[in-house]
């Protein structure tokens, strides 16, 4: 989802269309020396499990016919075409496949809590054209939850889901030219999930999640496609260790967008009274101070809220230096001969005590970013972002 070019052309049409966000209801081992400060060491992780395809194509498609003063059929039709394309790149980037390598990726570096982003859960149903974007459709082609836990178990690694977060749920129609017999509708569901190691002694103590109050929100024909985020957390005990483990995926589209959504993440999210550790595909990189056109904020500026008034650190940088955290970004169809397009961090673990102090790192290490990562039989990358492994102290 973080394809430049594509992000930069959506941004367009949607301020020509007079779109803009409305308020909805809400791999490889780093080198540095190790730290060994005093207490039960826990282990997260924050995984992007890459929805499958570029999701700007659909609607960009949508918003540039409108821009175009099209008609409704042939809004129509760009829409389902353009969706048509996407969701056969979805069979391309095959998350069975994908599913095992992301397992691996976990049982290697046994963490205690995964943050998961794009949990998608793809469906299709009959065309319904009277009902563009409505998400009704219920026959399951891939739920990526399920086979990633099924991958894990496969590998003798227990991982229950403590927290499974609904986000955007939407609906096109989706078929070729003007129509085929191929013509169904395609939904797409997407999910932010906290997995727990189950054998490591956690306790979930409680948990809470809300959608943003500000996010993406496109209108096609007579309806609104809404692309909802949030935030959701859960409270851990681990022996005498207590500490809040927070997940968000930030808007990808629009950095106003993602800078409101990180405001409302720091308002609710953390914890007062003890250690909050935050992981994120944030959507934010903390070395791009470029603005995209339609925004009025820089890339980099949830990244800079949260490490500024909201007095987190920025937990890989107490462990290595940026250019060794690459995590971002794959071509569409994640099967790129070479890592060269791991070349921006965006993903990221966050952390703070009560106190406002940093925790202590003392291992560390990016995913999925090395071609031996790849699935050798289809030349699959686990996904379009490396993940990030931390060992923190100090909790």
């Amino acid at each position: 989802m973080k394809h430049t070019r594509s992000v930069r052309r959506l941004v367009a049409a949607l301020t020509v269309a007079g779109l803009v966000a409305v308020p909805l209801s809400v791999t490889g081992a780093a080198d540095a020396k190790p730290r060994n400060p005093p207490g039960k060491p826990v282990t997260v992780m924050t995984r992007n499990l890459y929805l499958g395809a570029d999701i700007n194509r659909p609607v960009l498609a949508a918003a540039t016919a409108q821009a175009q003063g099209k008609t409704g059929p042939e809004i129509l039709v760009a829409l389902a075409n353009a969706t048509y394309v996407s969701r056969a790149n979805v069979d391309k980037t095959d998350f069975r496949v994908r599913a095992g390598l992301l397992a691996d990726e976990i049982v290697a570096n046994e963490p205690d809590l995964v943050g998961l982003q794009e949990v998608a859960w793809w469906r299709h149903g009959e065309l319904q054209l009277g009902q563009v974007g409505v998400p009704n459709a219920d026959i399951t082609d891939y739920d990526f939850l399920q086979l990633l836990l099924d991958a894990l178990a496969a590998r003798g690694a227990t991982y229950d889901a403590v927290s499974i977060a609904p986000r955007a749920d939407v609906e096109a129609p989706s078929f070729t030219g003007g129509g085929s017999a191929d013509a169904r509708d395609v939904r797409l569901t997407m999910r932010d999930v906290v997995l727990a190691h189950v054998e490591d002694g956690l306790r979930v103590t409680g948990e809470g999640q809300a959608v943003y109050a500000v996010n993406l929100a496109v209108p096609v024909l007579t309806n609104v496609i809404r692309f909802d985020r949030g935030y959701q957390w859960v409270d851990v005990r681990a022996g005498a260790t207590r500490f809040r483990f927070v997940n968000t995926h930030l808007e990808a589209f629009g950095s106003d967008i993602a800078l409101a959504q990180a405001t409302q993440l720091l308002a609710e999210a953390p914890a007062k009274d003890r250690s909050t550790v935050l992981v994120c595909d944030c959507n934010s990189d903390p070395l791009n101070s470029t603005t995209k056109p339609g925004d009025t904020v820089p890339h980099k500026a949830a990244y800079d809220l949260i490490t500024g008034r909201g007095d987190f650190t920025d937990e890989w940088l107490e462990w290595a230096p940026a250019e060794q955290g690459w995590t971002s970004g794959l071509s569409e169809l994640v099967n790129d001969p070479t890592a060269a397009r791991f070349d921006h961090r965006i993903d990221m673990v966050f952390g703070r005590t009560a106190g406002g102090d940093p925790l202590a790192v003392d291992r560390g290490r990016v995913t999925g970013t090395t071609v031996d990562t790849k699935d050798p039989a289809t030349g699959l990358w686990p996904s379009d972002h490396g993940g990030v492994v931390l060992r923190l102290r100090g909790l």
